[in-house]
């Protein structure tokens, strides 16, 4: 029956190849993960498809690093092993589900016929389920693929990338032995996927639009506000020509920080609430008597601890699978095509605008007349050092909220964690950004801001960077601990301190003796000349950058977040 089937195919090729071709078909270049035995074939296949096999220190480094790929290269692969390798990476997964970012997890698994028989193998649970971590997975993937069948795994593998790309969100593909290797039609890859969206109904579509521009037309001080969907359902496009065509102020969240470029003179901060930056921002944005909302997720810390003081019945909601305009919600109606028939279809002479607050970096004003280095100083002098198309990434904590206090150049792209916050999520990230960056041949820094306390999660993705030649710049902010968590509760508990680290002796042991920058910064005049010196910036060998901050100090935001935070944990019935 086997080689009946075989025969019947115009041109055979082996599965691990089919879905190789694919993910380079969809721009991957190189693939995450950890080797073991159950994906150890599948892995010989990646060099001939023109992918660079990765390999990371762990599963866990392994799924940040692909979350940080897919944001700059908008789609990741990361293989792991059955049972023991995949569960490793959950945690890491359920960080891209949550956070919208499509990574296509592999699994190495046994055999079909090893299932079958229910043979008790190592890295099973020993009661012959062969399922039970897949169906763990399900809750965190948009799609699950259990290549088991000949006759169906280019159609299961063809549908489960699609939806990973259009859901932007993760899928799960299941691999085993006896599949690697199995003949299945490779004339189809001389088709490319199909991963446009499916279009609005036209008349819903329209009738949206319709409603909408009146409301547009009709408002006084209407403003633009742009959140982190409308950069994982990629309308950054079109949220540029109508912010270009209509010329009203435009806002971006927390989460969204990096999708508008912010010297467009429409630009006019960070609306999060009591933490808004400007501080004119909330006022505007609150007074406002239309707020078109691109791509919201309202989560607590994106909001400031739920801070927002707008009104439903002023707003107009798109998003990637509906629109709500006022209290009417029109299901199945996509914000791609509603904003590009609004372009369309605005009339211009008709649109009230206002001049946005003017936003600097706000380095002057944040001189206290001491050389101690304080978070508010530091990150408007950041926003100066950065450059037009960097990568910056910050992770949850101190550098999350501090970030928001920079104005950043042209082309500048952000990545945060804001919505899952997993401490040490930013090391695996930047590895990842930074070498989608190089994949993509681009001419581009990528720069992590991560504090000491989070550092110590994930700092053996380090050794991955040097091995790989990758040449970020990463600040360690140095202040003891875990701020975020003293914020919320216990400024002075034991359990947020940390054990003194010497950085630089780490990159020694990490095989970065002798290609690795290191040093060190206390006061502001050492970081001006640093961030002033040339073959710094120049960005030409990895450097680890420690920056010495008190103890108790924090972004101004993340203290109003953590106790608004505090609060929300200590709510009763």
């Amino acid at each position: 029956m086997t080689d009946i089937r075989v025969q019947s195919l115009k041109r055979p090729v082996d599965v691990a190849e089919y879905l190789f071709q694919r993910l380079h078909q969809l721009g991957v270049r190189s693939v995450h993960g950890v080797p073991g035995d159950y994906n150890l074939v599948a892995l010989d296949y990646l060099p001939s498809c023109g992918l660079k096999w990765v390999g990371s220190v762990n599963e866990l480094n392994a799924a940040y690093a692909a979350d940080g790929y897919a944001r700059v290269k908008n789609i990741s692969a990361l293989i792991t092993t059955f049972g023991v390798g995949e569960l490793s990476s959950l945690n890491g997964l359920a960080g891209a589900y949550s956070e919208q970012i499509p990574v296509v997890h592999i699994v190495g698994c046994p055999s079909t016929i090893s299932q079958r028989n229910g043979m008790l193998l190592h890295h099973t649970l020993g009661n012959g389920d062969f399922n039970v971590f897949a169906n763990m997975s399900t809750n965190i993937s948009c799609d699950t693929a259990k290549l088991n069948n000949p006759s169906e795994i280019a159609n299961q593998i063809d549908h489960a990338l699609r939806e990973c790309w259009i859901r932007s969100r993760p899928v799960y593909i299941m691999l085993p032995t006896d599949m690697v290797q199995s003949k299945i039609e490779g004339e189809r890859l001389d088709t490319q996927l199909d991963l446009n969206e499916r279009p609005n109904d036209p008349e819903k579509e329209s009738y949206v639009v319709d409603v909408a521009l009146k409301y547009l037309h009709a408002a006084k001080r209407p403003i633009l506000l742009i959140d982190a969907c409308a950069i994982r359902h990629r309308v950054l496009d079109e949220v540029h020509a109508l912010i270009d065509k209509i010329k009203v102020p435009v806002f971006v969240t927390p989460m969204g920080k990096g999708a508008v470029d912010e010297q467009n003179p429409c630009y006019g901060g960070v609306y999060a609430g009591e933490s808004s930056y400007p501080a004119q921002v909330k006022e505007m944005v609150e007074s406002s008597d239309l707020i078109i909302s691109i791509g919201a997720l309202k989560s607590d810390f994106n909001t400031a601890g739920f801070s927002y003081r707008t009104s439903q019945l002023q707003s107009i909601d798109l998003h990637s699978d509906h629109c709500i305009i006022r209290y009417s919600t029109y299901p199945g109606v996509r914000m791609k095509g509603v904003l590009r028939k609004m372009i369309e279809q605005v009339k211009v002479n008709e649109i009230s605008s206002q001049q946005p607050p003017a936003v600097k970096n706000a380095v002057d004003e944040n001189v206290d007349g001491s050389q101690t280095i304080t978070q508010a100083w530091f990150w408007p002098r950041v926003g100066c050092f950065l450059k037009e198309n960097d990568v910056v990434v910050t992770e949850t904590g101190t550098a999350n909220f501090g970030i928001w206090d920079a104005k950043f150049p042209s082309g500048v792209t952000a990545l945060s964690q804001v919505l899952w916050g997993s401490i040490g999520w930013s090391v695996g990230a930047c590895q990842g950004a930074t070498l989608a960056v190089r994949d993509a041949g681009a001419d581009r820094r990528t720069i992590l801001f991560v504090g000491d306390g989070s550092f110590q999660l994930t700092a053996q993705e380090v050794s991955t960077m040097i091995r790989l030649g990758l040449k970020p710049m990463i600040f360690v902010i140095c202040n003891e601990g875990y701020t975020i968590e003293r914020f919320i509760h216990g400024m002075d508990a034991e359990y947020n301190d940390i054990a003194a680290w010497n950085h630089h002796s780490l990159l020694d042991a990490f095989g970065g003796k002798d290609s690795c920058r290191k040093l060190v910064v206390k006061t502001k005049s050492e970081l001006d000349k640093l961030l002033n010196d040339g073959d710094f910036n120049s960005a030409s060998c990895l450097q680890l950058i420690e920056v010495h901050m008190p103890k108790k100090d924090a972004p101004r935001a993340l203290v109003r977040t953590a106790a608004a935070s505090a609060k929300t944990n200590a709510k009763t019935e």
